[in-house]
């Protein structure tokens, strides 16, 4: 339906993605070193990681229920609008030492992060089900270009610069500029996804005189756990990983910080840049079978990090990491949207974001601590097992079936 406007929706969500990449290489690649530059604390090097991750968490529910309410578009601004202000106050306390600018830049940031990822609930609108996972991978491939973009802008704001503290102000300030630059972005995004939704389903009539399900009865349907559960290791391991892989390649492997984006790049090309095969492949090898393959792949990159030290080996392990990210993401949530009405969606995948946030925010202090005091080798094998624990109900479990049986008024 061409009045609906899908295919510039879908570009404008794919380029806000793109900025939103840049936004996430920064928080990834520095979060953990200016809390400790600014607070002069080493034991918590996980502490930055994890209030922007639990930040993001506790935004993510509220954020998909609002969503729910109101529409996607005006929630995806305000999350920009947020990130904006965020970026800005950790930019102060570069200046200033103040660790309370910090942290509340920080967890503003975190919000915002929480809220963008969320962008992928307006990808799930505007496809049927079963093209719903390229959908899906259309939008995200908008970080491809985030994942070139985010090097080319940061890179040559570290260049030839000591580590210090106020290296970091023009960084953060740079970021704070590209979120205002998104939030006009998803500005111009018209008619709104969760309206397109609606209109796909509108000739089912079962949908449109359904009400909305409680979580708790979302949670009861065929394959939503299993979905969660792989969702919930995939996306913590990822994160914490990610965002302790700055300190480790600084302060362990003794590469420079300039060293640090091409790495972060890699990983987030890992991420996005094959998303266009891997949404078709997904529907066509199915949700769980696609959910364990990812996995598979993350514990494999995981365990790599114990032994590869180099800046070429860690960004191809970063690299796997992120696909393997990919391929049980995307999975993940095309299943919970298949399982989901237009008016659920929200609430489903901002809840299933909440959990693999905060979890993520606790896998980056206890990570960050086995960094600091037994080394590398800690923080690999305990990702490694982790991101696997899925799997033993992932493989005796077969995939239900994709339907919704919704309430009638």
């Amino acid at each position: 339906m061409p009045e609906l406007n899908v295919r510039r929706n879908t570009i404008l969500l794919s380029a806000a993605v793109a900025v939103n990449s840049c936004l996430f290489q920064l928080a990834a690649a520095v979060n953990s070193l200016t809390f400790v530059l600014i607070t002069g604390v080493r034991g918590l090097l996980g502490l930055g990681p994890a209030i922007f991750l639990a930040s993001s968490g506790l935004a993510a529910l509220p954020a998909g229920r609002a969503m729910d309410r109101f529409g996607r578009r005006p929630v995806i601004i305000c999350g920009f609008l947020v990130a904006a202000l965020g970026c800005s106050l950790v930019a102060v306390a570069t200046r200033t030492d103040s660790t309370i600018a910090v942290i509340s830049g920080m967890a503003l940031t975190g919000a915002a992060g929480g809220v963008a990822l969320l962008i992928r609930t307006a990808a799930g609108d505007m496809y049927p089900p079963e093209r719903r996972a390229r959908g899906i991978a259309y939008v995200l491939f908008g970080a491809v270009f985030g994942g070139i973009l985010g090097p080319a802008v940061f890179s040559p704001l570290f260049a030839g610069k000591h580590l210090h503290v106020h290296a970091l102000t023009l960084p953060w300030l740079a970021a704070g500029g590209l979120a205002l630059v998104a939030a006009a972005i998803a500005a111009f995004v018209r008619p709104d996804p969760k309206e397109i939704a609606e209109a796909i389903g509108s000739h089912d009539r079962a949908a449109t005189q359904a009400t909305s399900a409680s979580l708790g009865e979302i949670l009861r349907r065929p394959g939503v756990v299993p979905a969660l559960l792989a969702s919930l290791a995939s996306f913590s391991v990822m994160v914490s990983v990610m965002n302790l892989t700055g300190y480790m390649v600084v302060e362990h492997h003794h590469h420079t910080q300039s060293d640090v984006f091409p790495i972060i790049g890699a990983h987030v090309l890992g991420m996005y840049a094959l998303v266009l095969v891997i949404g078709p492949l997904i529907d066509q090898l199915g949700r769980t079978r696609s959910l364990w393959i990812g996995l598979v792949v993350m514990g494999c990159s995981c365990i790599g990090l114990a032994w590869l030290t180099s800046v070429l080996d860690t960004g191809a392990l970063l690299f796997f990491l992120g696909l393997g990210w990919s391929l049980s993401f995307v999975a993940a949530t095309a299943q919970l949207a298949d399982r989901a009405l237009p008016a659920e969606r929200g609430k489903l995948l901002g809840f299933n974001d909440q959990i693999s946030a905060l979890t993520g925010a606790g896998l980056a202090l206890l990570g960050g601590l086995a960094l600091d005091t037994l080394g590398v080798a800690a923080l690999s094998i305990g990702a490694t097992v982790l991101v696997l624990l899925p799997l033993a109900r992932l493989l005796r479990r077969d995939e239900a079936v994709a339907t919704i049986a919704p309430r009638r008024t």
